[in-house]
């Protein structure tokens, strides 16, 4: 029963929250929704922000178990878009409140994460140290993220797809170059 419920409670907030602001949703509005009781709400999250957290966490997880091995950043990133724009009324609520360093924080993990395994997947560990290793996946996800944050703040726009796909077309083999280039510095 408390998995139901707790699944009930995530569908009523994110039906709420593709209608509303997150500023108008409360935890009265949430549990009129599903139909539950006060007490149940705050058996199973501490507060509206600790329900944003699971749900944005559920969906960078599901992400990352989707893609144990990266061979295509391409794939990856068009499936992580594909889930915000299902969801876009939400993401922009959720971006456009108080709580947005939430959202904030699970992309950057979501953008260290693909970058990471990618970079993993896609070259041998030892062509590089570590911390270049670690500087090139900064570089890069720094990237992801910031070409991620910028869409969100123009609000979305549907094209993303084309524009993604053509950005991504444009830096295959920049991985490559940089593990190359900090290769030729430390003289392998």
């Amino acid at each position: 029963m408390a998995g139901f419920t707790e699944k009930a409670i995530k569908e009523s907030f994110m039906k709420l929250l593709s209608e509303q602001p997150l500023a108008k949703i409360s935890v009265k509005s949430i549990v009129e929704d599903c139909g539950i009781n006060r007490n149940s709400f705050y058996y199973h999250f501490q507060d509206i922000p600790s329900l944003i957290e699971q749900i944005i966490r559920e969906a960078s997880d599901a992400l990352i178990a989707k893609y144990p091995n990266i061979t295509s950043v391409d794939e990856c990133f068009t499936a992580a878009l594909k889930f915000t724009l299902e969801n876009k009324k939400a993401v922009l609520h959720i971006y456009n409140s108080v709580n947005r360093d939430i959202y904030e924080k699970y992309l950057m993990e979501s953008c260290d994460y693909i970058v990471s395994t990618y970079i993993k997947t896609a070259f041998d560990e030892n062509e590089i140290s570590e911390s270049d290793r670690k500087m090139v996946v900064k570089f890069l996800k720094y990237g992801l993220f910031g070409a991620s944050i910028e869409w969100v703040e123009e609000g979305m726009p549907d094209n993303v797809m084309d524009d993604i796909h053509k950005l991504l077309r444009v830096c295959r083999g920049l991985s490559g170059d940089i593990i190359e280039r900090f290769k030729a510095a430390e003289g392998k």
